[in-house]
């Protein structure tokens, strides 16, 4: 046997969501690379560990003995990485955090100095929409949650951030023939929405209804990064947070339509449980954000203000 804790990790993430697609997502890896690992587990037994049924993916019965084994030999890896660093004085630990899908353009930043002074903490960050992101928090399966509306239905502790503006932006409009600011002027316009579950399509489609609008829904897409694509191709207009397009507006590549009502404003918020037990990482990083949000905001967020 010459197998390693690497193909040990890719068989158990693989028997543990039974399936080679989805493992390959857990492991930011390829599906390929994943199909690899696990042809050089297996060929190290001569009793198949795995079979496809109607092509879904099942464990044998050595299969699973096998997945269970694994999971203790790298239960048993981590604890021996992780004394050793507390040997040395070190903070260890995972820190987890389900973030909504705009914020992969805040929550690094707010990250970046906390994971640079700990070494021994292991990050997993889930970049998802809101819906998976509040199931997240309901399931109890992550340290924080990083929301820009809070969910009414828990009861939630929260630190702010920095604000969530959204606005009207596209490729431009006629600005002779709109002087006034009306917001009837959605009504003329192609319109490109987030997908359903999406916390920048909620807010959108509240102040369509708040000004009783009938809009014409051209595309709808699963990201924002998407949006700006189709918005930078001339296919509609888009309410969307600042946070995404700032280097398209800051080269006029995509423009704001001044509406009136607009922007639509909220905070980026840290979520947790009130009734939950911080983690001695978790409790750090709370700590750290308290100590550093303004210096971070300042550093990597000073363009934020001129819109």
């Amino acid at each position: 046997m010459n197998y390693t804790l690497h193909q040990l990790d890719v068989f158990a993430k693989v028997a543990r969501l039974q399936s080679v697609t989805k493992a390959a997502e857990a492991l930011h890896l390829t599906q390929p690379a994943v199909s690899i690992q696990l042809k050089n587990f297996q060929d190290q037994f001569n009793i198949p560990l795995t079979e496809i049924i109607s092509r879904r993916l099942y464990l044998t019965d050595f299969g699973r003995e096998i997945a269970q084994a694994a999971e203790k030999i790298l239960y048993e890896a981590h604890a021996i990485n992780d004394r050793t660093l507390a040997h040395k004085g070190l903070l260890y630990g995972k820190l987890t955090l389900s973030v909504v899908s705009t914020g992969k353009y805040v929550m690094p930043y707010f990250l970046s100095g906390f994971m640079q002074a700990h070494e021994g903490i292991e990050l997993v960050m889930d970049v998802t929409n809101r819906e998976k992101v509040v199931d997240s928090l309901a399931n109890n399966e992550v340290d924080f949650a990083l929301v820009s509306i809070l969910p009414k239905q828990f009861n939630l502790n929260y630190l702010d951030l920095m604000p969530n503006k959204l606005y009207l932006v596209g490729r431009g409009v006629n600005q002779a023939e709109h002087t006034d600011k009306d917001p009837r002027l959605l009504e003329t316009l192609p319109l490109i929405y987030r997908e359903a579950g999406s916390g920048t399509r909620s807010m959108m489609e509240t102040f369509i209804a708040d000004h009783q609008l009938v809009v014409r829904k051209r595309l709808e897409l699963a990201s924002n990064e998407a949006v700006k694509q189709a918005l930078l191709a001339g296919l509609g207009y888009s309410i969307m947070p600042l946070i995404g397009i700032r280097n398209e507006l800051l080269d006029n590549d995509l423009q704001i339509i001044p509406i009136r009502g607009l922007p639509l404003q909220t905070s980026w918020m840290l979520t947790w449980h009130k009734a939950k037990q911080l983690s001695p990482v978790a409790q750090a990083y709370l700590t750290y954000l308290q100590a550093n949000k303004e210096s971070t905001i300042q550093q990597w967020f000073d363009w934020y203000e001129r819109f």
